[in-house]
């Protein structure tokens, strides 16, 4: 059983949490049962961007990434204090630890900017949030990444994307990346995706 560790920080945008939990279920449930995935936080109810509430299966003292084959990561918005936990120096040493480890790390919209943060993008092809003078993508350089202006990046383990409308993409590549092209085809198939191009 392949295992998927969805960290909430305080703000999160609940589309972009849902994206992940939706395409791993489908497999978990009709697909070759192999994915399961598991969401944390620092706290037990977590506030989303528009404060809807979630309560999480592990508490951040419960986390050992020891026992996960990946992380996964929504962004979230400024205006619900998204960067107070998402910077939190215990969550991006967590991101440091599943990439020096080689997991998979998927983040959607300024997710990103929380790998960055912790110095997993320095040097390496990403991407996140370009609208609005493409801000985020600046902060994003700023961390030393070498940022592409396109939907989706992959680089190495870790795959970023530029906002909400790449997340369930993001998804079933975390799920390609955890099984094989053909599971995720499937996945998005029985979902009523179209297959991945290329």
């Amino acid at each position: 059983m392949k295992k998927v560790l969805l960290f909430l920080p305080h703000g999160f945008e609940t589309y972009e949490a849902s994206a992940f939990i939706d395409v791993i279920g489908w497999n978990l449930v009709d697909g070759d049962g192999s994915t399961k995935l598991f969401t944390a936080g620092f706290t037990r109810e977590v506030a989303s961007s528009f404060d809807q509430r979630m309560v999480v299966d592990l508490l951040w003292e419960e986390i050992r990434a020891a026992d996960f084959d990946a992380l996964a990561l929504p962004g979230g918005f400024i205006e619900f204090d998204f960067y107070r936990e998402a910077y939190d120096e215990r969550l991006l040493g967590l991101i440091r630890e599943f990439d020096r480890a080689g997991k998979l790390i998927a983040a959607i919209c300024v997710g990103a900017l929380l790998i960055g943060k912790s110095g997993a993008l320095r040097g390496r092809l990403c991407t996140t949030y370009n609208q609005k003078d493409r801000i985020r993508q600046k902060t994003l350089a700023g961390f030393g990444a070498n940022v592409v202006n396109e939907p989706i990046v992959e680089d190495g383990n870790i795959i970023t994307c530029w906002g909400p409308a790449a997340g369930m993409e993001v998804s079933f590549r975390l799920l390609e990346g955890l099984t094989d092209r053909t599971r995720a085809d499937f996945i998005r198939g029985i979902m009523g995706f179209a297959p991945r191009s290329g």
